[in-house]
């Protein structure tokens, strides 16, 4: 298949973990399609932004803290043969990086969006919960391996 003939989703997300072992996580309600859960802050990028430039805006947007971006993690992908406009196939690319607070308070800005609430959750905690992406588990397996 060529790349003219599926949809492409560009996203950025940040893996952010504190002193005390915990990860911050936001809840995805399930707006704009696929299954309610944890998942890692961040999301789409939009046509004229950089990668670096959408992934500091929407930690924003969905924690309420502004964030220094470290280096790339892990490119993370999946496909989907039923995307969000059929009868084309849809395509994720998802580029998640290390990243530190560094201001803000904790609380969703975003009214009316994917993104209901976020929360630090103990590490030891992140993959017992029942409802989160797959990227969540790639993340944690990321920091182990770092450990």
């Amino acid at each position: 298949m060529e790349f003219t003939d599926y949809d492409l989703r560009l996203a950025a997300y940040a893996v952010v973990t504190d002193q005390q072992q915990q990860m911050l996580l936001t809840w995805y309600n399930g707006l704009g399609g696929g299954r309610p859960g944890w998942t890692l802050p961040g999301g789409g990028v939009e046509y004229a932004e950089t990668v670096e430039a959408g992934l500091v805006r929407e930690v924003r947007e969905e924690t309420g803290y502004e964030v220094e971006l470290g280096g790339p993690m892990f490119v993370h992908t999946f496909t989907s043969p039923d995307g969000p406009r059929p009868p084309r196939p849809f395509k994720s690319v998802q580029i998640v990086y290390a990243a530190t607070v560094c201001g803000g308070t904790l609380g969703t800005l975003e009214v009316g969006g994917s993104t209901d609430r976020a929360v630090w959750m103990p590490l030891s905690e992140v993959l017992a919960t029942e409802s989160r992406s797959k990227v969540v588990d790639v993340a944690v397996t990321a920091l182990r391996r770092r450990a």
